[in-house]
């Protein structure tokens, strides 16, 4: 059984250490466990406590979380509603294809954003947030339509916040939750 202790990041880890011990501890965490909302709680609290183990910027991470496809909306308007998160207190639906994240969730693809102010149609949550990335996380299998089910939210006072290193590592999060959760 894994530990409150997989929460626990060494200084001076680099961004890739950290986010290699997220998915290692987060692949523990799941074992046996499929429910979305314990997962995405404890993904949640993975990703925050790394992130405050870094250097600026990935340290000035305001806000790490998730929201999910509300299951009380359909087409035409689907919207997300508040997941398991790390940070103040945050809007609690966004409908698909407005601010960051209900892009991401209507495109299905990841939105990488170094300055939410350039974003056209921007949803500020927080207003000390600069800069955005959102995964979608997203099922079905192989030659099946792929169903939204949830995105990632990282939020970061800082310009820039987030890279590639963060996009890759993100992506491969996004899919582990994807198999992971009876959703």
């Amino acid at each position: 059984m894994v530990h409150a202790d997989a929460s626990n990041f060494a200084e001076g880890v680099t961004k890739e250490q950290a986010y290699t011990q997220v998915l290692l501890q987060a692949e523990g965490l799941f074992d046996g466990q499929r429910n979305w909302v314990c997962n995405l709680a404890n993904a949640a609290s993975l990703l925050w406590h790394a992130y405050k183990s870094l250097p600026s910027p990935s340290n000035q991470v305001n806000w790490a979380g998730f929201y999910t496809l509300d299951p009380k909306t359909t087409s035409p308007k689907p919207q997300l509603i508040l997941g398991p998160f790390q940070g103040k207190v945050a809007c609690q639906t966004i409908a698909f294809g407005k601010g960051v994240c209900g892009t991401a969730a209507a495109a299905q693809t990841t939105q990488l954003v170094p300055d939410v102010e350039q974003f056209p149609g921007h949803i500020a949550c927080d207003g000390d947030s600069r800069s955005e990335i959102v995964v979608p996380i997203v099922v079905g299998h192989e030659g099946d339509p792929r169903k939204l089910v949830a995105i990632i939210d990282i939020d970061c006072a800082g310009l820039n916040g987030f890279d590639e290193v963060d996009k890759k590592y993100l992506e491969q999060l996004a899919r582990l939750l994807g198999k992971s959760c009876d959703w």
